[in-house]
């Protein structure tokens, strides 16, 4: 009896310290713009873009709240080549073989004006369904719930074939 005590406290032990260990949480594996677009030629699909701010608190709360989410992190990862802009960077960024830069009047860069049609407004994301589209901004901080609709109507190529209204009358969610 005293042989087996030891040994199931040892057993306990690691039932106990195996049952605190969580999964690892997935996360978005961010790219450059520059490897977005080498990854796209090879094997296309939607590129989303989160264009944000170093100073801008919804921007944060969007990455801890929405972007870490598992659900969302999985999505992307397979539907989407991720990339993330400071809309205030100083580097230049090449986008479809034309360069965009610093603008100090804009106290932005050219390549996030673009990408928002000008109308500066952090967090945005941003859905390039195709290499050749015209970027669809999606302005403000967006819950996971809220997220879903517009990340499963370009990632899962809805777009082709519906207009986003008439998706959103048989969507059915899934992410809280």
């Amino acid at each position: 009896m005293k042989k087996i005590a030891p040994v199931f406290i040892l057993v306990l032990s690691v039932i106990i310290s195996v049952s605190f260990i969580s999964s690892p949480k997935e996360s978005v594996h961010w790219l450059t713009i520059a490897e977005a677009q080498k990854a796209y030629q090879n094997n296309p699909k939607p590129i989303l873009v989160d264009v944000y701010t170093s100073w801008c608190y919804w921007c944060k709360v969007m990455d801890k709240e929405t972007y870490s989410k598992d659900s969302v992190a999985s999505y992307i990862n397979q539907h989407y080549y991720a990339v993330r802009i400071d809309a205030e960077t100083k580097d230049s960024i090449e986008w479809r073989g034309k360069k965009f830069g610093y603008k100090p009047e804009y106290k932005a860069n050219e390549f996030a004006a673009y990408l928002l049609n000008g109308q500066m407004s952090f967090p945005t994301t941003v859905f390039i369904a195709d290499i050749n589209a015209q970027p669809a901004a999606l302005p403000g901080y967006l819950k996971p719930a809220e997220f879903e609709p517009p990340l499963k109507y370009f990632g899962d190529g809805v777009y082709k074939t519906q207009p986003f209204v008439d998706y959103m009358k048989i969507f059915s969610a899934k992410w809280q």
